[in-house]
């Protein structure tokens, strides 16, 4: 053993304390040198086969060898611990303190305005029916009582689907994005006998220009309540229950009126505004005081043979109206096209 060897060694320990990063590291490079295997500890053994001045001389190097490993060991530590003790310092948090909340998804305001819908239609006893979006001529307008030159059947109103000659041989075959929901009405009146009540929520299609009151698609709500002595006073303590639990208040309601090809009679249904609460103080109401909702009436006994109900046995009532209109309304909403726009600034408040 010479005095090259332990220098070599001595160079080799200290640049493998400078590259240590942790005290593990730092405590590997001991174990290395200074531990019972370790190279430095091999010269030491050795040292009892030497005599004389070489065993002096090399025992006096070793001694300083190992001095200077451990004193830059130290050194080294003490650093790695300070450094340690820093970042945990920046890093520390306080486990007591309320978290974060993460972002999370939630329903679109016109998905949570349709269950809401049909919770409350189902809590009064209605089931809750589903229909084609294209549908035929014929459930959309025939059986329906829409005459044949009604001008919602014009192209302008409705969105026909392009056929062959072959294939628009019957009315029943010529397609079309429904209009409305009520077509589902025959739909159902035709697998089903009376006493009956049901609601259809879906999406219809309209051929008309946007703007802030009229999309190419929106959503309705469509009813049906059939049985021997159903009545417009039925309709009335339905629609009155149904307006008091979706806008959260008290409103009043007031029959108007109307005209609608699948009911005799027909009524336009008005309530007071939910905002201003009937006082016309509002923009809501344009300073009425009241709203326009929906279109109902009694079903027409035309629509009820088409479904293939005997008029003379049974009658009922029915209503549509958009459920996009009841949210803009509820959460006074000016625009119909910020539903569609998927813009998270608008989406987010709901």
């Amino acid at each position: 053993m010479d005095k090259k060897k332990i220098r070599k060694i001595q160079k080799k320990a200290q640049k493998e304390i400078k590259a240590s990063k942790n005290l593990t590291d730092l405590n590997n490079v001991f174990k290395s040198y200074l531990g019972k295997k370790g190279e430095l500890s091999e010269v030491f053994r050795f040292l009892k086969e030497l005599k004389g001045e070489e065993k002096k001389k090399v025992g006096q190097m070793a001694n300083q060898v190992k001095n200077l490993i451990e004193e830059e060991i130290g050194k080294k530590s003490k650093k790695i611990r300070k450094t340690e003790k820093k970042k945990e310092k920046e890093e520390w948090f306080d486990i007591t303190m309320p978290g974060k909340e993460p972002v999370s998804g939630h329903l679109h305001p016109l998905t949570q305005a349709m269950r809401k819908i049909m919770d409350i239609f189902k809590s009064m006893g209605f089931e809750i029916i589903n229909g084609p979006q294209m549908e035929s001529e014929w459930y959309n307008f025939d059986a329906l009582n829409f005459p044949k030159d009604h001008p919602a059947r014009d192209i302008q109103d409705t969105l026909f689907i392009q056929q062959s000659e072959k294939e628009r041989a019957g009315p029943k075959q010529r397609l079309l994005m429904r209009t409305h929901t009520s077509p589902v009405q025959v739909r159902y009146m035709e697998q089903n006998q009376p006493p009956f009540r049901i609601i259809v929520p879906g999406r219809v299609f309209r051929h008309e220009a946007t703007d802030a009151r009229h999309e190419i698609n929106f959503y309705q709500v469509e009813g049906l309540m059939v049985g021997k002595d159903v009545s417009v006073a039925n309709f009335r303590a339905v629609f009155e229950e149904f307006f008091r639990r979706f806008f959260d208040k008290k409103v009043k309601i007031v029959l108007r009126p109307g005209y609608f090809p699948f009911t005799e009679p027909s009524f336009e249904i008005d309530c007071s505004c939910p905002i201003c609460g009937g006082k016309g103080k509002c923009s809501t109401c344009s300073g009425t005081g009241w709203l326009e909702i929906m279109g109902a009436g009694m079903v027409h006994p035309n629509v009820l043979k088409a479904g293939g109900l005997n008029p003379k046995h049974w009658q009922g009532f029915a209503f549509g109206g958009g459920v996009d209109r009841l949210v803009m309304i509820k959460h006074k909403i000016d625009d119909i096209r910020l539903f569609y726009s998927s813009d998270l600034r608008f989406l987010n408040q709901f």
